[in-house]
């Protein structure tokens, strides 16, 4: 698998619009969360190993959020004529099997994906109250296959900040995971196809 780093969007970014089709059918949208403390963005999908890896934390960290009203929402803009294991069918299954209770919406035009320059599944984006970036990088440093535990440190110190009006001072590492999959010739200008090491 090809490893890729995330662009690591400038901090202080007003998050991109959105209106897209959620797995019970329903559309939701950026305003929907206009009361929210704070808002996470992943890009996602359900094949990547990647996403695998943390995707049972990553549900119980979302049910956490949700309790401190901080919304979270999955983003999947994987094309799926190359990767069927991602389509909107298949996401139902994965969110009911993983326990998912936040959104998980599907970018079929892959728009989303590039207005927030997103690169890798998972690629996360943390929100303040005005919807201005504060935060984007990695979950923790759990990666598949290296021994350490998946936690969510790095993403619950940055919401622990939010909540608290601190600073964020941590420092942020860009997340890893797979390219996402883009449309034959949709490719953005941003994207690493070489990955990283």
């Amino acid at each position: 698998m090809v490893k890729t780093a995330s662009t690591m969007l400038p901090l202080g970014t007003t998050a991109p619009d959105f209106s897209l089709i959620n797995v019970n059918g329903q559309t939701v949208s950026l305003s929907d969360f206009e009361l929210a403390k704070a808002l996470i963005i992943v890009f996602m999908c359900n094949h990547c190993p990647f996403v695998k890896h943390i995707a049972p934390q990553l549900a119980q960290f979302a049910r956490d959020c949700q309790a401190k009203d901080v919304a979270l929402i999955g983003i999947n803009s994987n094309d799926v004529s190359s990767h069927p294991g991602d389509s909107p069918e298949q996401m139902i299954h994965e969110a009911e099997q993983q326990g998912y209770t936040f959104p998980y919406l599907f970018d079929e035009t892959q728009e989303v994906a590039i207005a927030y320059r997103a690169a890798c599944t998972p690629d996360f984006f943390l929100f303040d109250s005005t919807k201005s970036l504060v935060y984007r990088g990695q979950f923790d440093s759990s990666r598949p296959d290296s021994g350490i535990e998946v936690t969510g440190a790095d993403l619950q110190a940055a919401v622990d900040t939010v909540l608290n009006e601190g600073d964020l001072t941590i420092e942020q590492i860009p997340s890893i995971g797979c390219n996402i999959k883009w449309k034959a010739g949709a490719e953005p200008d941003y994207f690493n196809p070489a990955g990283v090491s």
